[in-house]
């Protein structure tokens, strides 16, 4: 069985390593998988040792840390590595430096998202070039995506594929019976309008524009919750953003959870206030569960989205116009309706988990063809 490594950053849960955690659950009849993190091992790394999966962390210094794409390079020689599987950028570049110490595994580059501000950069387009290689492979995970890979990492475009994100779309049908279980726990009522976001608590998801929609929301729907599920660096700003706009008691903070389903379940509308997106997992995710959405309109998101027909689209930042398509939404059940039948017909034709593997497991076999 021939062994492929996914690559990351770490293994804390986030899109990019759900996605990872997912790939290998589900081919592992197929192949082999090990992982390795360049900087931290994380709570779902943690739960990958605990399921017999080889997990390696790398500590890696700031700056390019050439002793790390050694001791990466020692890992794919012991492992017998076929296929370096990276998930974003810096865990591609390392990855094809480490390569050229051992004995050249192929690299399939998966961009997930890009930062802001985002624009070419003339040293690192030279260095895509010189270091990609004939049978390695670089996927966006929607068009956005793609296009960016093309424009700012200066990767020609017959190079660049697309691979659209996938959930298993089943377990989020089953949950609607347990919709009061789960507002006592949250401490709703059964008329409360309970708003839920599912995102890290990082800079990007721009929890703060949350927390002012809200405020907003408030003054006409004073039943108003919302209700915050990931962990992350920005979870102790957060908490303050909300005590100083004054809605602290309107805010749950749930942490980490392993029952998104059911949580989505209790919620009637699912909001995302991020700057910078790929394909959020998370909307994939609201669709599947028959939310209607409220989201910012960056980067991947419109081709999950569709203003008007799948959800309601504002721009970054604009809690004003966000907190008017919250309440838009409150105000018209059939709207709601609508959307969310929509919602969940998209989600079944363009992401669902099956179509995600298939796209990888042909990319797989390419590679490892040679």
């Amino acid at each position: 069985m021939r062994t492929i490594c996914q690559l990351l950053h770490g293994l804390r849960v986030g899109g990019a390593e759900v996605l990872a955690a997912r790939i290998a659950r589900r081919l592992s009849i197929h192949y082999r998988f090990v992982f390795v993190c360049l900087d931290e091992l994380g709570t779902l790394g943690e739960q990958l040792r605990d399921e017999g999966f080889v997990v390696e962390v790398l500590e890696r210094r700031s700056g390019v840390d050439v002793a790390c794409s050694m001791r990466l390079a020692g890992f794919l020689r012991r492992q017998r590595v076929s296929v370096v599987h990276a998930h974003q950028y810096t865990p591609f570049f390392y990855g094809v430096t480490a390569r050229m110490l051992c004995h050249q595994p192929a690299v399939l580059f998966t961009e997930h998202g890009r930062h802001q501000p985002d624009y070419p950069r003339r040293k690192r387009i030279v260095a895509n070039r010189l270091l990609l290689r004939k049978r390695d492979r670089v996927i966006g995970v929607g068009e956005a995506v793609r296009q960016a890979l093309i424009d700012n990492e200066g990767i020609p475009a017959q190079r660049v594929g697309v691979v659209y994100n996938g959930v298993d779309l089943e377990p989020f049908s089953n949950h609607r019976s347990e919709c009061m279980d789960v507002r006592r726990e949250i401490n709703a009522a059964a008329n409360d309008l309970v708003i839920i976001q599912v995102a890290r608590l990082d800079y990007l998801k721009d929890h703060a524009t949350a927390i002012r929609t809200l405020e907003r929301v408030l003054v006409r729907r004073p039943d108003a919750i919302l209700v915050l599920v990931g962990e992350g660096p920005e979870e102790a700003k957060i908490r303050q953003v909300a005590r100083d706009r004054g809605v602290y008691e309107r805010v749950r903070f749930l942490g980490l959870r392993s029952d998104i389903p059911r949580l989505l379940a209790a919620a009637d509308q699912f909001l995302l206030t991020s700057v910078s997106e790929g394909i959020p997992v998370t909307l994939i995710e609201a669709l599947a569960a028959r939310l209607p959405i409220v989201s910012t309109r960056v980067g991947g998101v419109a081709e999950v989205v569709e203003d008007g027909i799948t959800g309601l689209l504002a721009a970054a930042g604009d809690d004003t116009a966000l907190a008017e398509k919250v309440l838009q939404l409150a105000g018209d059940p059939e709207q709601c309706r609508q959307l969310a039948e929509c919602g969940h017909a998209r989600a079944a034709q363009l992401f669902s988990e099956r179509q995600m593997h298939a796209g990888y497991v042909n990319l797989y076999e390419e590679m490892l063809r040679g």
